[in-house]
């Protein structure tokens, strides 16, 4: 068969004449064409790497000898992509040595290109970055805008997702946020994803949403809640929360019956902010005193005396503990293995540096939906080793199904 050559398509002046979507994506379109041809490049490199010199080159040295491998044309096979049935031109070798990795054999679906796409993206690699990377790999040019193309394909899926259905009841549920920089019409602005993370009547964790906004209040928490209500969520036992503004009542409104917990790792941080170095080793020891007491009624006579020692010095600190006692204490009502599950949302925080992790690598995000994308993908290999219950499970399901009655009980099979 005659050599068959490799397009080389102006896309430029290809994209001019593209009048409606259809020219673009539709059959016979710009992407398919584009897609095409890539492919086709990346199987002449691969045909080149395995007989060892460039395409055309079959010269009487290697012809004649028997040992040599050279090129004996090509073979026809269509297969399915993104963008529709593609007929591509598979090279053949005289010693049938040549196992394309681009296009395996017997393989009719070419999905596994925009995979490998998709998968360095989930690494945080920007579309330059994997651009240059695919360049290195396969010597092939694929376009930041074909790669951005292959990468939405993920936001279909993280829709779908983040409206799935969920469990009716979640003995615990925590809420944080881990903030980001995104460009938002032409200007960089810090947005947070809002990340809600529920444990199910198993003991198997779950990320239940994430939400995305540049400023939190009750009406954005609000509906968050009534997206998790609207999704199957009828009661939360225990939710686990950072001083996130608007949040308590927001629960309490969707979910009147929740018991909420304020993080103690975070009450404390914020209380040293305002301690002197000079006083901090004995104010730390009064306070511990305070959150590391057996009963409540121990750890307010402490707190008593808190403030009785510290309260000229630092009223607004102690001001505080007294204000939000009631977020705060809840955890007292359980024993040690589920107090140290709740009493802070390390558990989450945990997760939000695993997704730094991924996206470490992109300082600003072109756009929310970049920075979707990148969410929804670091929390999916994320999730994928959650595969075991949490360990004593039994255990601690047994003291919430004595704490909350009724409201497990209607949704526990046995």
């Amino acid at each position: 068969m005659k050599e068959i050559k490799v397009p080389d398509i102006d896309y430029q002046s290809e994209i001019k004449k593209c009048k409606t979507l259809e020219d673009v994506t539709g059959k016979n379109g710009l992407l398919q064409r584009l897609f095409k041809d890539v492919m086709q490049q990346l199987l002449e490199v691969e045909m080149e790497e395995t007989i060892g010199r460039e395409k055309y080159e079959r010269n009487s040295q290697y012809y004649d000898d028997e040992e040599k491998n050279y090129r004996n044309g090509y073979s026809k096979k269509n297969v399915r992509s993104s963008f529709g049935n593609v007929e591509l031109n598979i090279p053949r070798d005289r010693k049938a040595e040549f196992e394309p990795i681009a296009v395996k054999k017997y393989q009719t679906d070419c999905n596994e290109f925009d995979k490998k796409i998709i998968s360095l993206y989930a690494r945080g690699m920007s579309t330059r970055d994997i651009q240059a990377e695919l360049n290195e790999l396969y010597g092939v040019d694929v376009s930041p805008s074909m790669i951005s193309n292959i990468t939405d394909k993920v936001l279909s899926s993280a829709a779908e997702w983040q409206n799935r259905m969920l469990d009716e009841v979640y003995p615990i549920v925590y809420m944080d946020a881990i903030h980001f920089k995104v460009r938002d019409d032409h200007r960089i602005v810090s947005k947070a994803a809002y990340i809600c993370l529920g444990i199910d009547m198993d003991g198997y964790k779950d990320i239940l949403g994430i939400w995305i906004g540049e400023a939190e209040g009750a009406k954005f928490w609000l509906g968050v809640c009534n997206d998790l209500n609207n999704r199957g969520v009828k009661d939360i036992c225990v939710a686990c929360m950072d001083g996130l503004k608007g949040l308590p009542d927001a629960i309490k409104t969707v979910f009147p019956n929740v018991s909420i917990q304020s993080c103690i790792i975070h009450q404390i941080r914020n209380s040293m902010r305002y301690v002197p170095y000079k006083d901090r080793k004995a104010f730390v020891a009064d306070l511990k005193k305070v959150y590391k007491a057996p009963t409540e009624e121990i750890a307010l006579a402490q707190l008593d005396i808190l403030k009785e020692k510290w309260n000229d010095k630092y009223s607004n600190v102690i001001d505080s503990w007294y204000i939000n006692w009631d977020k705060l204490s809840t955890y007292f009502a359980f024993n040690e293995q589920i107090r140290k599950m709740i009493y802070t949302t390390n558990t989450l925080e945990g997760i939000n540096r695993q997704i730094r992790k991924f996206t470490k690598t992109r300082t600003v995000f072109p756009t929310d939906d970049s920075l979707r994308k990148s969410l929804y993908l670091a929390t999916e290999v994320i999730m994928q080793k959650w595969t075991s219950p949490i360990s004593n499970w039994g255990l601690i399901l047994s003291q919430f199904m004595i704490m909350f009655g009724d409201r497990l009980n209607k949704n526990e099979i046995i």
